[in-house]
């Protein structure tokens, strides 16, 4: 009966000035906090937290603090409290917040209800019947911060009374290891997870037949969100599965959002590319608004959040007069003849813009497609910029994979490994590939421009998810995008040039 807050651990341990923890606590006022490693977190609790406000560890202790161990809440047997605390919720009782990832300003709380969680958990089962057939069992990473990790996949498990192992690895170069020996351990059902898990995971089931045994054993259901899923990543894992099952294993996906918990459409539809996110769940309404020359998708259902926590502005700002929910993602027909096919996610019409000649600009679509032929070395890129000539492109590459490309040696900077030949020529040749399906100005990049320096959380360059805030690169580095605009930045890559 008491309302939790899962709260990103990049806020407290990758975060110098730990502004955005400052907002989330200031916020929600907690009255208890968790924490699992003490010496970790006691920089950012020192900074943030009143000395009254008690705590739980599970490792350490955090000094001058009220605190309880976690052992010893478990020694302590249920009793009529908790009951009572259970049975006085209901519909509208409030399960959670969830703070979105401020990729556009500081994180809002999401208010998640009952009702929002059980709703969606019923739309997926009806999407996905085989979840009522089988118990599923899920392998998973995914924080519990996110709703992809923590209400859409705990939720299949709590729902349909199935199983949830925790993989204490990650798709990164560093953790993937540990998720390769837990899916040698346990055979999911289906596995969930965002692309770049998918894209090592390819790799692996290509060259580990061990792998490959456990994992297809009973797999039934694949599925990406978060992102676009590259291509010839999707073709691969078809490949594979074909070889070992003798068939596809479908590859769904679908459009969400923390303030929709999170579904609201699926690729059910009969169509399988990227961008495609299908059509809309059982029970949630989809209504396309004219907006800036796009199509809004807006969404109303029993699964759409009341509001935003102590926000009463945004919150009414969230909504139209209809009651639905204006998610700021466009949208548009796969095929205006025939609605039925199911929609195609069209970028965010907040990142879009117009060139100094009034032409428009979809950031989106552009991205997407600029990220997805980029594999496996482009990470993201931010489009530049309003109000300009022709466009250029701010590029944050993938610099394990780039190291490797370069062939210098471990001690080799990050600016020596992007001003390398090799890494120049193929980012290069990545240029000349996308403007071939350029139709003009508003979709040709005239340059790219490699960045050295990552993305910085604390200036609001990126999420704790990892996901670019567009507007936030362009104001951080605009002395930057001036000088590349007027060549004078050796970053530069010019269309048609090799280095």
């Amino acid at each position: 009966g008491i309302p939790y807050c899962p709260v990103s651990p990049a806020y407290s341990l990758l975060s110098q000035d730990f502004a955005k923890l400052r907002h989330v606590c200031d916020l929600l006022q907690p009255g208890l906090v968790f924490v699992g490693d003490a010496a970790a977190y006691q920089r950012a609790i020192d900074a943030v937290l009143p000395a009254a406000t008690p705590m739980i560890t599970v490792r350490g202790e955090i000094a001058g603090r009220r605190q309880v161990s976690f052992a010893s809440l478990l020694e302590q047997p249920g009793g009529a409290e908790a009951e009572a605390a259970f049975a006085g919720t209901g519909p509208d009782s409030i399960a959670k917040f969830l703070f979105t990832s401020g990729s556009t300003k500081l994180p809002k709380a999401v208010i998640t209800t009952q009702r929002m969680l059980c709703s969606n958990q019923q739309m997926l089962l009806q999407t996905f019947p085989e979840f009522g057939e089988t118990p599923p069992v899920l392998v998973d990473w995914l924080p519990w911060n996110h709703t992809f990790g923590g209400s859409h996949n705990v939720g299949i498990v709590l729902y349909n009374g199935g199983s949830f192992y925790l993989d204490d690895g990650k798709p990164t170069a560093q953790g993937f290891a540990q998720t390769l020996r837990n899916l040698k351990e346990i055979s999911p059902t289906a596995y969930l997870t965002v692309p770049k898990g998918w894209e090592e995971l390819a790799s692996a089931l290509e060259q580990d037949a061990e792998l490959r045994e456990v994992f297809f054993k009973r797999i039934s259901l694949l599925f990406f969100a978060a992102a676009g899923l590259s291509q010839s990543v999707w073709d691969r894992l078809d490949r594979v599965a074909e070889l070992h099952c003798g068939e596809r294993i479908r590859m769904m996906a679908g459009l969400g959002m923390t303030e929709a918990s999170p579904s609201c459409t699926f690729t059910t539809g009969p169509l399988s590319m990227a961008g495609y996110v299908g059509l809309p769940a059982p029970g949630c309404e989809v209504r396309l608004v004219p907006v800036d020359g796009k199509l809004e998708g807006r969404f109303r259902g029993p699964h759409i959040m009341p509001g935003y926590w102590r926000s009463a502005q945004q919150t009414l700002d969230a909504f139209d007069s209809q009651g639905f929910y204006c998610s700021g993602d466009a949208l548009k027909l796969a095929d205006p003849r025939d609605p039925q096919l199911g929609l195609m996610f069209d970028g965010r019409i907040a990142e879009d813009f117009k060139l100094s000649s009034g032409v428009f600009v979809s950031v989106g679509p552009l991205r997407s497609r600029a990220v997805l032929e980029g594999s496996p070395y482009v990470q993201d890129l931010v489009v530049t910029a309003p109000d300009r000539e022709c466009l250029g492109a701010l590029v944050f590459a993938r610099m394990l994979e780039c190291r490797r490309l370069s062939g210098l040696a471990a001690s080799a900077s990050d600016t020596e490994v992007l001003a390398s030949e090799p890494v120049r020529e193929w980012f290069a040749g990545w240029l000349q590939r996308l403007n071939r399906q350029a139709t003009g100005n508003a979709s040709r990049l005239e340059w790219i421009a490699l960045l050295d320096e990552p993305a910085s959380i604390d200036r609001g360059e990126i999420t704790d998810k990892g996901s670019i805030n567009q507007r936030a690169v362009l104001q951080w580095r605009a002395e930057q995008v001036e000088a590349l605009y007027r060549g004078l930045d050796p970053a530069i890559l010019r269309a048609g040039a090799k280095s």
